[in-house]
């Protein structure tokens, strides 16, 4: 599967589910104005990834719309390393998540057990409901997730410390 595809597809799921997808467009030719907003290709080999919040073990985020500290739609990828996962946080805003390479692992509460967390392949979706506490990432193998919302988000961890420990 080509990068620069996923990432499209990503997105469109993303929106789809998110809710913001706006009316269809009328096609071209009949004299349809010119969109508000520019149309945007991301490739996924060319993303400017930075190190996440609150992270010291590799963890990083590339921003692909929005900005995630201000109001508004934001999708951001994340790249999880093997082994490392974050620890139990909840976020102020409902998020959508899509696995997009790897295996992903889940759990909801706030005692931080890696071995009891499920685990989503590519294509697989969760929402993250607002105030929810959850942790999440990789085990085995590195992953890469899309997670989308409305911003301002942050996350809060449960226990005041670290956000993001070791899986195994």
């Amino acid at each position: 599967m080509k990068s620069s595809w996923l990432i499209v597809s990503v997105y469109a799921s993303a929106l789809s589910i998110a809710g913001c997808s706006g009316p269809p467009s009328a096609p071209p030719g009949n004299g349809a104005a010119f969109p508000e907003r520019p149309f945007v290709r991301v490739k996924f080999d060319e993303l400017k990834w930075r190190p996440t919040e609150g992270n010291k073990l590799g963890v990083e985020t590339a921003v692909v719309e929005g900005d995630p500290s201000k109001p508004g739609y934001y999708l951001t990828i994340n790249h999880f390393p093997a082994g490392v996962m974050s620890r139990p946080h909840y976020h102020p805003d409902e998020r959508y998540v899509m696995v997009l390479r790897g295996t992903w692992y889940t759990d909801e509460g706030n005692v931080f057990q890696p071995h009891k967390s499920l685990p989503l392949k590519p294509g697989d979706f969760m929402r993250h409901p607002k105030g929810g506490p959850h942790y999440d990432g990789a085990i085995d193998e590195d992953c890469w997730v899309a997670i989308s919302g409305y911003g301002p988000t942050k996350a809060t961890v449960v226990d005041g410390g670290e956000l993001f420990g070791k899986s195994r």
